[in-house]
C-alpha cells in the first residue's frame, strides 16, 4: 500500500469537515487537528513498513518450515551414500543365494513333518 502524505489526512478531513458545513480556519484548534493527523498519518506509514517486514520474515520461516517438513516426509531413496574410504561392501546388492534364503524366511523351521496314515 502506498505511504501517506503528511498533510494528506488533513486535507481529506477538511474537505470532509467542508461537504457537511464546518470550515476549519487557521488558528489554535486548526493547528492541533492538523498536528494530530500528522501524528496519526504517521503511525499509519509505520505501521504498515512494519507490517511488511513481519510479511516477510513470516514468509521466510514458513519456507523454512516447508523445507523441513519436505525434507522429513520424503521417501528415502534404496541405497544411502557410504562415507569415503568405508569400503564398497554397504553398495554392493546381496548375492543371489541370500536372495535365495531370504526370499523364503523360515524354510529351515518348517520341517518336514511325518505324514499321519489314515
Amino acid at each position: 500500500m502506498n505511504s501517506l502524505n503528511k498533510d494528506e489526512l488533513y486535507q481529506n478531513l477538511s474537505s470532509f469537515l467542508k461537504t457537511r458545513g464546518i470550515e476549519l480556519k487557521d488558528g489554535t484548534y486548526a493547528q492541533s487537528i492538523q498536528k494530530s493527523c500528522h501524528l496519526l498519518s504517521e503511525a499509519i506509514n509505520l505501521g504498515h513498513q512494519s507490517l511488511d517486514r513481519a510479511k516477510t520474515e513470516i514468509d521466510k520461516k514458513l519456507e523454512q518450515m516447508r523445507q523441513v517438513i519436505h525434507e522429513k516426509t520424503a521417501p528415502r531413496s534404496p541405497f544411502t551414500a557410504s562415507a569415503p574410504g568405508a569400503g564398497s561392501a554397504a553398495a554392493k546388492p546381496a548375492s543371489s543365494t541370500s536372495k535365495a534364503k531370504s526370499a523364503r524366511p523360515g524354510a529351515r523351521a518348517k520341517a518336514k513333518a511325518p505324514k499321519k496314515r489314515r
